[in-house]
């Protein structure tokens, strides 16, 4: 009798302690794992950066030395040239606009889900696409399908460890990606994945987790954007319209910042707003001051995990417009306009998002993400 191939799942593996777990775990599941290390982004970072940050030469050699330790293969994909047009020219173009974009949720969008599972399902035998073809990452969020109306639909949550929940970056996903992936760690706290670690003999059981932009690390911010961003100072004004400071750029700061303003008050000031076309950067002083507070959001490129929610006008959710911000109460409403006149992508899909409390600091260009009262990640938007 032919013996049934195994399901095949394609972790991808940065070198650090949540995606070897996530790894190891799925080959003790019984899965035939192969480990895939991605090569998005190599350009030293010295210039730009707070601190001496691991290139990814280091970061495969770990993914290297677990795999090893795991008995699987590992794979490098080189997606640099990708990473560079679709999420670095992409956060250039939005702070040059005056946004504050999120590369973490872009690069998930538009690199680390489709173009690693299309890669992924190309080079996969048709026999193996038949029995099962998986990708899996070390993100701390929740998977599970449920069956409706003959179609079985896949549902995202939040993690167990709530300090490490990453389903704020992920509202992007599709049902098509979905059901070709794994996340084994978000059952998992933080400590007990290094634990699990630990045991294994993994050597990388307690290295620090990175920060900063995705794949390129913990940067000084402004001279990063300095690269494509040319200085161009301005007003810096308070919420009385009064002239209190210069700045070099508005394109250099972002709603809610505190830091590097170079003006002082009895109170620290914080951006309130940002005066695109008068190069004008308003700050509230105080941080409670109203003038940090929305009442309500515009929101384009909306998606739901469920698509079919996409039909309801109105409907009541729990949002965050910041990662680890507290849920809020809110309202989500629809506008159905014609294509004419909105974008393509936008057309028929214009969102508001109505707060029950004002939240602060939202700030155009990040992301609303919405959620259910059981946890589940309903979907998400870019702020207008």
């Amino acid at each position: 009798m032919k013996k049934s191939p195994k399901i095949k799942v394609f972790v991808a593996m940065s070198g650090g302690v949540d995606s070897s777990v996530a790894a190891a775990l799925l080959k003790k599941q019984g899965y035939e794992v192969t480990g895939v290390f991605m090569k998005n982004w190599s350009e030293p970072v010295e210039t730009y950066s707070k601190k001496k940050s691991l290139c990814w030469i280091d970061e495969r050699r770990d993914a290297i030395r677990v795999a090893a330790k795991l008995g699987i293969p590992l794979l490098t994909f080189d997606f640099e040239k990708e990473y560079r047009k679709q999420v670095v020219d992409y956060m250039f173009r939005g702070y040059k606009a005056g946004r504050t974009p999120n590369p973490d949720i872009q690069c998930n969008k538009l690199i680390k889900f489709p173009l690693f599972l299309k890669r992924v399902l190309k080079m996969s035998a048709p026999a193996c696409r038949q029995a099962g073809i998986f990708i899996a990452t070390g993100h701390y969020i929740k998977l599970k399908t449920q069956n409706l109306k003959l179609k079985t639909f896949s549902k995202l949550y939040q993690a167990k460890d709530k300090e490490k929940d990453q389903s704020y970056f992920l509202w992007t996903l599709t049902q098509d990606q979905l059901k070709h992936c794994l996340f084994p760690i978000g059952d998992y706290l933080k400590s007990e994945v290094r634990q699990m670690a630990k045991k294994m003999g993994l050597q990388n059981a307690l290295k620090k987790g990175t920060s900063g932009i995705c794949f390129i690390g913990e940067v000084n911010l402004r001279e990063f954007l300095k690269k494509k961003i040319k200085e161009k100072t301005g007003k810096i004004i308070n919420t009385e319209g009064e002239v209190i400071g210069r700045h070099p750029g508005i394109f250099f700061f972002t709603i809610g910042q505190r830091h590097g303003l170079g003006i002082a008050g009895e109170k620290p000031y914080y951006v309130a707003d940002k005066d695109v076309k008068n190069n004008v950067l308003i700050v509230a002083e105080g941080k409670n001051n109203p003038a940090l507070y929305k009442k309500e959001t515009e929101l384009k490129e909306v998606n739901f995990i469920n698509a079919e929610m996409a039909a309801v006008k109105r409907q009541s959710v729990l949002a965050r417009v910041r990662y680890r911000q507290p849920l809020s109460q809110a309202t989500l409403y629809k506008k159905d306009l014609p294509a004419p006149c909105l974008r393509m992508q936008e057309a028929g899909k214009k969102y508001r998002l109505v707060f029950r409390k004002p939240q602060k600091f939202v700030a155009p260009g990040q992301s609303a993400v919405f959620y259910s009262k059981n946890g589940e990640m309903l979907g998400g938007g870019i702020i207008v």
